[in-house]
């Protein structure tokens, strides 16, 4: 794990020791032994080469001089598994982080939340086999023979009994002392020392080995103590007799801002989501939420925010009897950390920016205001895509055109493309004439085609553009006029008979 957090996160801290040497050159972490360099750490190219962990690196360059070496960074192994086991919260609530490379999850009870143990299973390793790790997982019936399953027997398990007692003595976890005196009296398996009395092995090789055995084998549960999960932020005030001045409970919200903010600025968060619940004296329960743009623990523009809210309430609120109690919740936040403000003013023009988009979409509701995102794909009107605005993490910067060549996409889409009557001279040509809204067009000047391969894992046949898997020839075209249009024929003539035509944007 740590050679592969370290390719992941931070590939320019280590180089090839040559210049020549390929890119797929073995990585080591090293660390000072007494004095003396040594292997930490090292990936799957250099295990393959023989390199071990506790090897000198001086023996390690003598037998391959071209190496990528660096620091091992313990305190960052154990910060990078934190965060690892984390993940792992979605898929149960007891998750514990056994360094230096193993996760363990308790998933009594929920596996039928996700299909089944094994769909659980091939879950997490396609999460983080997508990251980068290289992952084994095993299930048992105790953390401690999940673990030796994963580390020593050959995976998958086919059946836990038998494989539990396949293990070597290593799998027991003993010092290194116990392993060896078990060698010595030729017990070389799991199921070697459960052949013997458990007597006679603990007066032999003590206790800890049949603790160990009872553990592997279901017979005893060590207590696992599950990730810390954080407070939730929430902050309430409760009266002694209920308030309906507007001024005193203006001022116990204030105070209710600040108190988060404070605990906020001690966990280095930002609020992005707040909820503020009034709690009247006859029961009633009147709920006001917002969201920003950024993570913000900033009291003013929270209220001004709220100030929105109540002005855009169709019934404005009524306090009726008085209200007993006011409780803040913070339900999303985002690390935030200080920063030093631009000279230029571009960061201040940045915030006020995001200032404004917070009150539209507080006064007007999230999805009246929207930002273009640009999208993973080939097909035009999937190439960008629509969210609200306030919940962009952050703005993306769209590459700008070369300014001496002609847009190759118009700024204008039409969703859905028009149908279009189209004459073409020969049938895989470009269109001659075209009929759009009872109107015909004549073609002047045209440009193409451009092909755009249909998505492959779409059901093929689909009549509608975005439907179908056929592929498309679009052309930039002018009429008579000078007016340019984007249009499309969708199909090949191979693919369907009669391939129909669409116009699917205009250029300004």
């Amino acid at each position: 794990m740590p050679a592969e957090r370290l390719r992941i996160h931070a590939p320019e801290r280590f180089a090839p020791s040559s210049d020549d040497a390929p890119p797929d050159t073995p990585l080591v972490l090293v660390t000072k032994v007494k004095g003396a360099l040594r292997l930490a750490a090292v990936d799957a190219r250099a295990r393959a080469l023989g390199l071990a962990p506790g090897l000198g690196l001086a023996d390690a360059r003598a037998r391959h001089p071209d190496l990528a070496i660096a620091k091992w960074n313990e305190e960052a192994d154990r910060h990078w598994l934190d965060r690892l086991a984390r993940r792992c919260i979605g898929w149960s609530p007891l998750v514990t982080a056994m360094p230096p490379d193993a996760i363990v999850l308790d998933i009594a009870g929920a596996g039928h939340l996700f299909g089944g143990e094994t769909r659980l299973a091939t879950q997490a390793e396609e999460t983080f086999v997508g990251t980068g790790m290289t992952v084994r997982i095993a299930c048992a019936d105790t953390a401690e023979a999940a673990l030796a399953l994963a580390c020593h027997a050959p995976l998958p398990v086919r059946d836990e009994y038998d494989a539990i007692r396949a293990l070597p003595i290593a799998a027991l976890g003993l010092e290194p002392d116990g392993s060896t005196a078990l060698r010595r009296a030729g017990l070389r398996t799991v199921g070697d020392v459960a052949a013997r009395p458990a007597a006679s092995i603990a007066a032999r090789f003590g206790a800890e080995a049949i603790i160990a055995l009872r553990r592997l084998t279901g017979e005893e549960q060590a207590p696992i103590p599950a990730l810390s999960q954080p407070e939730p932020l929430r902050f309430q005030r409760r009266f002694a007799e209920p308030v309906s001045h507007r001024s005193a409970i203006a001022n116990c919200f204030l105070e209710l801002l600040r108190e988060a903010a404070q605990v906020l600025e001690e966990r280095g968060l930002g609020g992005r989501a707040f909820l503020l619940v009034l709690e009247r004296s006859d029961g009633a329960r009147q709920r006001l939420e917002i969201e920003t743009g950024r993570p913000t623990r900033d009291p003013a523009p929270v209220l001004r925010l709220f100030d929105e809210r109540i002005a855009a309430l169709a019934d404005p609120l009524d306090p009726g009897f008085g209200y007993d109690r006011i409780v803040l919740h913070v339900g999303v936040t985002e690390p935030l950390a200080p920063a030093q403000p631009a000279l230029d003013g571009e960061e201040r023009a940045g915030a006020a920016l995001c200032d404004l988009v917070d009150r539209l979409s507080t006064r007007l509701g999230a999805d009246a205001l929207q930002r273009l995102e640009p999208g993973d794909s080939h097909i035009p009107e999937q190439a960008q895509l629509a969210f609200p605005a306030i919940r962009v993490r952050a703005p993306v910067r769209w590459p700008a055109p070369p300014p001496d060549e002609p847009p190759m996409r118009p700024l204008f889409l039409f969703d859905p493309p028009q149908p279009i009557e189209v004459i073409a001279e020969v049938p895989d040509g470009p269109p001659h004439r075209f009929r759009w809204r009872r109107k015909l067009h004549e073609v002047r000047l045209y440009e193409g085609p451009e092909r755009i391969a249909a998505e492959w894992w779409r059901r093929k046949g689909g009549e509608h553009p975005g439907k179908g898997g056929m592929t498309r020839d679009y052309y930039r075209v002018e009429d008579v006029r000078g007016r340019r249009y984007w249009v499309f024929r969708h199909g090949l003539y191979e693919e369907k008979p009669d391939p129909r035509w669409y116009l699917h944007g205009l250029f300004a």
